[in-house]
């Protein structure tokens, strides 16, 4: 399930040091290159994930739900440490906009998915962000979206 060859700047126990979200809804098993505007991560989606006892029954498919999740997970490690030029620290990143997903491929159970994102636009404490999922090299997502950086007395509620 794992990357062949990989360099791993963060593991599942930093990542969750830098995140909220646990086991079963983490999907951030490791992140592979991060600087302030740009990360990779990636995510082997297990066998026996939770969304697969009725989510075509038999014949289990990802949610795209989740991919887009994965997404969103990856955006918050970007922005919960050092350096990620948050406005206040402490800040909690939460989704504000989806602006275009595109599912290109089926991702079935076992298949480990890698997300590439970047900041492509900085304003305020709002950051717009790219993002690309592979699976064995190819495209399974791609999407635009955004997050607000709130402090954490007022984010109340949709942290991605």
């Amino acid at each position: 399930m794992a990357s062949e060859s990989r360099t791993v700047v963060m593991d599942r126990s930093a990542i969750e040091r830098a995140i909220p979200h646990r086991a079963p809804f983490l999907f951030v098993d490791r992140v592979l290159e991060k600087d302030a505007g740009r990360i990779v991560t990636e995510w082997d989606v297990p066998k026996d994930l939770f969304a697969f006892q009725g989510h075509y029954p038999g014949q289990p498919v990802l949610p795209g739900v989740l991919a887009s999740e994965f997404c969103f997970q990856s955006a918050a490690i970007l922005f919960a440490e050092p350096g990620a030029k948050g406005p206040a620290e402490g800040a909690v990143p939460v989704l504000t906009r989806i602006e275009d997903a595109r599912f290109k491929k089926i991702v079935l159970p076992g298949e480990t998915l890698r997300a590439e994102l970047a900041t492509t636009e900085t304003l305020a404490n709002v950051r717009w962000m790219n993002a690309h999922v592979t699976s064995g090299g190819k495209s399974v997502l791609r999407i635009r979206f955004a997050v607000a950086l709130v402090a954490p007395e007022s984010s109340g509620g949709g942290a991605a």
